[in-house]
């Protein structure tokens, strides 16, 4: 028995791969499935089976061009249905994978037809079950992501009976596998590990302490953020199908000359910037957003560009391909191609360049004395956690949405926690026309050591 878990950061996602005598199944592959391939080739193993705990919103699913590549079939629960062939597997039904044997359990809740996979060894024991985004370590799948085909309070029932009548009977000792880990919005607030036991679930995981389901009800659909905005379309994609990724990654990859990039830019493209926070405040085209290819990129970028956008990227050389490759992982294949040679062609050929000015987190205990402002870009919950005395607080996701109520003529110290949203919140607002701003290297990380700085706690 191998059993491999493949995690992308930039995704929060967990996919895994399963083996045994020469037999491979894939739990959740992302849509670039070249890695799964080379590892059963390399392996000697057959990928015979591809398993889908859902129709995942928040990333799109690799399972068609992988079943394509290798033959293998396409596993759903119960309840989804889909524009392309898959097999429906019933709920306990079990699919032999070499020595191992693998179960259907359907776990509705998250979505009506979420399903986990409990895998049992060869003498039958169990061993191990991939939840998908039904179970987390420290959380559970939220219930808001069908966009009113049921309530939040129907689904968050569902989640109860799944979890208390199908997961949590399972021995102490079982694995417990999710789909997600921290910093993905399939839950409230994962744990920071990827992997963990049912013992260790039902001692530490909220959901998963004595209480009536009206309470677990209430508990699961208080304090919801809203979904990012591409989830509802990537569940779509994942339903209905999409173009194969090779087809993406040769239409996209399309170079532009300055001059062409100008006339693209007449059109109303959007321009995304996937450069390091350091190199495009040191020079980007006016009105580019910047959202970093050394972060979350995925999903800051499903979080505040809607999903049908045309885009056009300017990337570090070399990273053309790895730029339109992430995004189409969540489904944004509305790229029109990229400005060849980057900025260094930019500059080359004359044209303005815009700057962000940085500062150093030591630099942030003088700058209300300069007039500046302090603005926290962090999540409520962090900011809330602890921020600096006097600081505004504007989540970056909501900049769009709250970026009137700045004003062009004050001056901004930004912040995060380690200076990735920062930039991507400073490219906004200076394209919104706020220019007078700095952003803080190293963020709250930094800036809370800094001697002489006040920090305040909201939520004791």
């Amino acid at each position: 028995m191998f059993i491999q878990q493949l995690y992308t950061n930039c995704l929060a996602e967990a996919a895994y791969y399963i083996e045994s005598n020469g037999e491979a199944a894939i739990i959740d592959p992302i849509r670039d499935t070249t890695s799964y391939v080379e590892m059963a080739a390399a392996r000697g193993a057959k990928i015979v089976y591809v398993f889908e705990t859902h129709f995942h919103a928040d990333f799109v699913s690799g399972h068609i061009d992988l079943a394509a590549r290798t033959g293998a079939k396409i596993i759903y629960g119960p309840q989804a249905t889909t524009a392309y062939e898959v097999y429906n597997a019933q709920d306990g039904e079990e699919f032999s994978l070499g020595e191992l044997t693998i179960r259907a359990i359907h776990t509705p809740g998250h979505t009506p037809e979420s399903t986990s996979y409990l895998l049992l060894t060869a003498d039958k024991k169990n061993h191990a079950i991939f939840t998908g985004d039904t179970l987390f370590v420290g959380d559970v799948g939220r219930p808001d992501l069908l966009d009113g085909v049921m309530t939040k309070e129907e689904l968050a029932g569902m989640m109860y009976d799944s979890l208390r009548n199908k997961i949590m009977t399972l021995e102490d000792e079982v694995m417990v596998y999710p789909a997600h880990g921290p910093g993905s919005q399939c839950g409230k607030n994962l744990g920071k590990e990827t992997f963990s036991t049912i013992g260790e679930q039902k001692r530490s995981n909220y959901a998963l302490q004595p209480m009536t389901k009206s309470e677990f009800i209430n508990i699961l659909t208080s304090d919801l953020s809203a979904p990012p905005m591409y989830f509802f379309t990537d569940a779509q994609i994942n339903k209905k199908g999409y173009t194969s990724l090779e087809s993406v990654l040769s239409r996209n990859l399309k170079p532009f000359s300055v001059m062409d990039f100008l006339e693209e830019l007449e059109k109303g493209v959007t321009i995304l910037d996937t450069r390091t926070a350091d190199n495009f405040s040191a020079g980007f085209i006016r009105g580019a957003i910047n959202v970093g290819l050394d972060g979350m990129f995925a999903i800051w970028v499903g979080t505040l560009i809607p999903a049908h956008t045309k885009l056009i990227l300017v990337t570090e050389n070399g990273k053309e391909e790895e730029s339109v490759l992430r995004l189409a992982r969540v489904g944004y294949d509305n790229v029109i191609g990229y400005l060849a040679g980057g900025m260094e062609a930019w500059k080359a050929a004359g044209e303005n360049v815009e700057v962000i000015a940085n500062v150093e987190p030591q630099d942030i205990v003088h700058l209300p004395e300069q007039g500046y402002e302090i603005l926290d870009v962090r999540r409520m919950g962090e900011f809330e956690g602890a921020h600096l005395e006097g600081a505004g607080h504007l989540c970056l996701s909501k900049i769009y949405e709250k970026a009137h109520t700045l004003d062009a003529n004050k001056k901004y110290a930004i912040h995060c926690a380690g200076g990735y949203r920062s930039m991507i919140a400073a490219s906004i607002l200076h394209e919104k026309g706020i220019k007078n701003m700095v952003n803080v290297r190293g963020g709250f990380a930094k800036i809370k050591n800094v001697e002489g700085v006040k920090t305040v706690i909201s939520n004791q």
